[in-house]
């Protein structure tokens, strides 16, 4: 199982971005999927998780800015991210638990003027 994130980059305050997770398996049956962020010298958190049923939690600090999918056609989930601000400079993983965890390579996305 391998999970490809892409869609990060440079971005202004302000702006926006999609990442994305692809898959190299059916998601379809995937319990859990979600997005972690992890900033230099701090711990990697939780940014947002979205179940099977479509239900999504995230981190309190997103407050409506970030909205997780997924489309299981595609076998690809998206984190939209909005109103970025410098504090949201990261590597984002993405995850999925199919018996275990699995981790994808992480975007760096970088918000700074």
């Amino acid at each position: 199982v391998q999970l490809q994130a892409s869609g990060g980059g440079l971005v202004r305050p302000g702006g926006s971005l999609t990442l994305s997770c692809a898959a190299s398996m059916s998601i379809s049956r995937i319990i859990a999927m979600g997005w972690y962020r992890q900033a230099p010298g701090k711990q990697r958190e939780l940014v947002a998780q979205i179940l099977s049923g479509g239900r999504t939690n995230s981190g309190d600090y997103v407050k409506g800015r970030f909205t997780i999918s997924r489309d299981n056609a595609k076998n690809t989930m998206y984190l939209h991210v909005n109103s970025l601000k410098p504090e949201d400079t990261a590597v984002y993983y993405c995850n999925m638990l199919f018996g275990v965890v699995y981790w994808g390579q992480g975007t760096l996305v970088t918000v700074s003027s």
